[in-house]
């Protein structure tokens, strides 16, 4: 704290002392006070510079060993659909058939756990030690990948109602891996809350998605050829079995079992005294925590709603894909990775300098960015560079609302109600989601490209009028509000 002239200390002086001696006295006051100012000033800066950028969550060990197995566990979950396609295409596709039916249902069995099972896999990580689901849900998604080979080779031949029964295993496996994703969701975010200091959630939230947007491309970039090579190697070693991509999806998730079985989650054994609560009791619980708590159910709206026109930019991007002269429909990947690209580095960004603002500003200025790239779809629709560097801005913009919102949640929602809430908040997106996936092609055929994204992009900014609105009319604001 600075101190003004006037508040400078002058101690009592004795008009009997003479002057000579009564000055070093002074000067030596006021030099005290003039160096402990000094020395706060400094100490205030270097704690700023200390919160600021990656370096004090990479510092963390317990954050770095449940990174690291982030970094397998993503790279094996946007793997796996590759893997499911190769898989199909191989044993099941009949040739000039297409592979659209097949993969639609395997799409619907990984999402059918998502939109049944979120909430209540959240209640049980609130009873479970946070260790133990992370290891053994990924522990378990090996094994099940594992298994696929020999579950084809038993069922060789096989068909049932006209469908190969090894496919209906696929199905099968597919829905068990989707569930136990559905408990290491929130248990990943409950655990993130408890090894990370509050100050530095944003900072970890930020590596964390990007490094969900860097699987995400890798994996769908280069997850075809990988799997190819792994194949090949296994020949090379002699065994005819073309194995080898299921060995390193499933070694990918089980490598992370093994890394996470090193982490410490701090978390103690408690035990409660008589019988638990059901777990219907423990859903209602969590929704009506969040129908108390203006903050938190503001942040889930708007991520809801991000998620959303998400999900109908995917259907989208196809239709921008065919009318962009140079472009395919076939080839929309582009326009998604730009996206993903864009997320990513608006996700680095966010990791180095977002503590400087607000949340709620980071929130405001990305949701202005996100609609003001669906309007400049709009405008310039079958411009390629324009469009591609708009998908790059939508994602970037896309990360200064998801990171700040899922860090005010982390932050404002104690321990006992973390997985409750975070299971909600999965299920909730999950079925969001489903509704621009359905609606999103009819929408466009009735009203056309350019005022699907003029509507998408008012949805954006009159979410963001709501929330603020709800927000406001609450109780008091911390400075890190939505």
């Amino acid at each position: 704290m600075r101190l003004s002239e006037s508040e400078q200390v002058t101690p009592y002086i004795d008009p009997k002392v003479h002057a000579d001696e009564t000055e070093p006295l002074i000067s030596d006051v006021n030099g005290f006070l003039q160096a402990s100012r000094a020395a706060a000033s400094s100490e205030g800066e270097t704690s700023q510079q200390e919160t600021l950028g990656f370096l004090p969550v990479l510092k963390n060990g317990n954050f770095l060993i449940l990174w690291s197995g982030q970094v397998f566990s993503q790279l094996a979950d946007k793997v796996y659909l590759v893997l499911m396609i190769a898989i199909i295409a191989t044993n099941f596709q009949s040739e000039n058939q297409s592979i659209s039916g097949w993969v639609s249902a395997i799409m619907m069995a990984f999402t059918i756990p998502a939109v049944l099972f979120g909430s209540l896999a959240g209640v049980f990580v609130d009873r479970w030690p946070k260790k133990g689901v992370l290891v053994a849900s990924n522990l378990l998604r090996g094994i099940l990948v594992w298994g696929v080979p020999f579950m084809l080779w038993v069922s060789k031949g096989l068909n049932l109602a006209g469908l190969p029964v090894g496919f209906y295993m696929l199905l099968a496996v597919t829905i068990l891996v989707s569930t136990l994703t559905q408990f290491f969701a929130p248990a990943e975010q409950v655990t993130i809350s408890m090894i990370v200091e509050k100050r530095h959630l944003l900072s970890a939230n930020s590596l964390y998605t990007t490094t969900m947007m860097g699987s995400l491309i890798i994996g769908f970039a280069v997850g075809e050829p990988v799997l190819v090579l792994a194949d090949n190697l296994v020949q090379m070693l002699g065994i005819e079995w073309r194995i080898g991509k299921e060995l390193l999806v499933g070694g990918a998730y089980v490598l992370a079992g093994l890394l996470l079985m090193l982490l410490n989650t701090r978390q103690a054994n408690s035990t409660t005294e008589g019988e638990a609560p059901h777990v219907l009791q423990d859903i209602r619980d969590g929704i009506d925590y969040l129908s108390k708590h203006r903050r938190i159910r503001g942040a889930l709206i708007q991520m809801i709603i991000l998620f959303s026109i998400f999900a109908a930019m995917t259907v989208l991007a196809v239709r921008l894909a065919e009318v962009i002269p140079g472009l395919k429909a076939s080839q929309f990947g582009f326009l998604l990775a730009s996206g993903g690209a864009g997320m990513g580095f608006g996700a680095a960004m966010l990791g180095h300098f977002g503590q400087r603002f607000s949340h709620s500003r980071l929130s405001l200025y990305g949701s202005l960015g996100v609609a003001g790239s669906l309007v400049g779809f709009a405008v310039f629709t079958h411009q390629l560079w324009i469009c591609l560097l708009l998908t790059a801005l939508m994602g970037a913009s896309a990360a200064m609302v998801a990171i700040p919102m899922q860090t005010t949640i982390q932050a404002e929602t104690p321990e006992e109600m973390r997985g409750k809430v975070f299971g909600l908040q999965n299920n909730a997106i999950n079925i969001a989601m489903t509704l621009p996936l359905a609606l999103t092609g009819v929408a466009e055929t009735f009203l056309g490209l350019r005022a699907v994204f003029l509507c998408m992009a008012a949805i954006v900014l009159a979410g963001r009028l709501f929330t603020w609105y709800i927000c406001r009319t609450g109780s008091s604001m911390s400075s890190k509000t939505i």
